[in-house]
């Protein structure tokens, strides 16, 4: 109960930045909410913040152990073979379970099939997992590897372009982002300790990093094939965000639905590792029975999450999108400025990277440096994706640039500040952006540049969010490694200058 107390209360600092801007906005002429819409929203609200809590222990309690459990046990076999199948299985599973990446194919279902664009990320994230489990075995470098499957991905994105379809580019990058949610983080993540701490070298630990950002690339690649062998008409309708007068009918029924394909999602990957169990892993009763309880956490956090995020905060966001948009441009600009810090800040997950960072570096690179920058970064992701909607450019012109420079920056930091980097992509796009930033983008696309360009210019937006931590904590750790640098050839000259008179012979 403590530690449902203390997940609870983490998801309220979550939620409570937005809820309370959504409140002081609807008591200025700039956004008129009806009583039904305040009321829905705040249900929602609740519904979010006791999903989120209970999401969050579940994983901690079943998800964590489960990977961890998984990768030293296929591990401990040596069969490098069964290693990589059971991997890809669960890549694939732990995706199609991920909620972030539901809202988004929910989205986007007018243009593709939602199933399929779920499926297609799942096998994305499959074989991506397998590589970077070969990674881990083979002793590879991260940062070269990245290189080379980035650089394909900026010549499919030109593929796509050309063929026409290029509406869909947003898209795949924004399935990157999503991919690498709360659910599948804490699995991968741990699933590569476990495999690190018993294949891994001296260098394990910096080897356990990079699963996650090997395992975003694959659902944009996955996306961007789709896209190019595919003709689907890409004539995007926007989804009906009208908040239902029975409110009570409304939350009922979303949920009823959202339990039937939380259950399918989570059954698959607990049939998957109860299979291991009876394989290959020694699971005592007492850690089975805490396993279970979490994953019962796990499934009841995802229906309220989902449920509060469908009803209660998407009409509500895709209103502000519309309302703002009526307004000054600057005004929107600065207000997605202003939103991207609010949600840096409240992320709890961001917290526990900031910690992260300095503990593996050392403190080179501190907690307040890290916040600061993701502040900056993610508040300019949300500012620049506001200035693409207003002025209806590609992406294009955003993300090869910024990937080119995290790329660039991988070549002159150490190889584990390129990794968590990577990693973090997903930390910064959590469940606001999906549920609550990206409705209020469709919302200012559609007033500012109609339903047609909702495609090319809303979408993508959770993509700028997942780059920005790519750039910023590359970039610190560019300074720290400089100011060391120079801090020793300060001490270095010191000694040289010294005084030969004032050194004290003890001999």
């Amino acid at each position: 109960m403590k530690e449902l107390q203390a997940k609870i209360r983490e998801a309220l600092l979550s939620a409570l930045p937005v809820t309370v801007v959504v409140y002081l906005l609807s008591l200025t002429p700039i956004l008129d909410l009806t009583a039904v819409e305040l009321i829905t929203f705040t249900v929602g609200a609740v519904l979010l913040v006791l999903g989120i809590g209970l999401f969050s222990l579940g994983a901690d309690i079943a998800m964590t152990p489960m990977g961890t459990q998984v990768g030293s046990g296929l591990s401990r076999q040596r069969k490098l073979g069964l290693l990589c199948g059971v991997c890809f299985l669960l890549g694939m599973l732990i995706t199609i379970a991920e909620p972030d990446l539901q809202v988004l194919a929910n989205q986007v279902s007018t243009v593709m099939n939602g199933t399929v664009l779920i499926c297609c990320v799942g096998l994305g994230v499959g074989a991506f997992l397998v590589l970077s489990i070969l990674k881990i075995v083979f002793q590879r470098s991260l940062s070269q590897i990245l290189m080379l499957f980035y650089m394909l991905l900026f010549a499919l994105s030109l593929i796509l372009v050309v063929n026409g379809n290029g509406a869909l580019l947003p898209v795949a990058f924004d399935s990157g982002g999503v991919t690498t949610g709360p659910i599948t983080v804490p699995f991968i993540m741990a699933l590569g300790v476990g495999i690190a701490g018993v294949l891994g070298d001296r260098r394990s630990r910096e080897n356990s990093f990079g699963l996650v950002s090997l395992c975003s690339v694959g659902p944009v690649l996955a996306v961007l094939l789709l896209g190019i062998f595919s003709s689907n008409d890409l004539s995007y309708a926007v989804p009906d965000y009208t908040v239902s007068e029975d409110i009570a009918g409304a939350f009922a029924s979303t949920a009823l639905h959202t339990c039937k394909e939380v259950a399918i999602a989570l059954g698959m990957i607990v049939g998957m590792f109860l299979i291991c169990c009876l394989l290959f892993l020694k699971l005592s009763k007492r850690s089975g029975r805490r396993i279970a309880l979490g994953v019962v956490f796990t499934y009841i956090g995802l229906v309220l999450f989902l449920t509060g995020i469908n009803v209660g905060f998407m009409p509500i966001g895709f209103r502000i999108g519309q309302a703002l948009a009526r307004g000054s441009k600057v005004f929107l600009v600065c207000f997605g400025f202003v939103i991207g810090v609010l949600v840096v800040l409240a992320e709890p997950a961001i917290h526990v990277l900031n910690a992260q960072v300095e503990d593996v570096t050392g403190g080179l690179v501190n907690r307040k440096a890290m916040m600061v920058g993701l502040c900056i970064g993610v508040g300019s992701a949300l500012a620049l994706s506001m200035l693409r909607i207003i002025y209806d450019f590609s992406l294009v012109y955003y993300v090869v640039p910024g990937y080119f420079v995290s790329l660039l920056l991988s070549l002159f930091v150490p190889p584990v500040y390129t990794a968590i980097a990577f990693d973090s992509g997903g930390v910064a796009s959590g469940p606001m952006t999906s549920g609550f930033l990206l409705p209020l983008a469709i919302g200012v696309c559609v007033e500012l540049q109609g339903g047609d360009a909702v495609l090319r210019d809303a979408f993508g937006m959770v993509a700028l969010v997942a780059m920005a931590p790519l750039i910023t904590i590359q970039l610190l750790g560019f300074r720290g490694i400089v100011a060391e640098k120079l801090g020793e050839r300060k001490a270095m000259r010191r000694i040289l200058d010294a005084d030969d008179q004032q050194i004290i012979n003890f001999l």
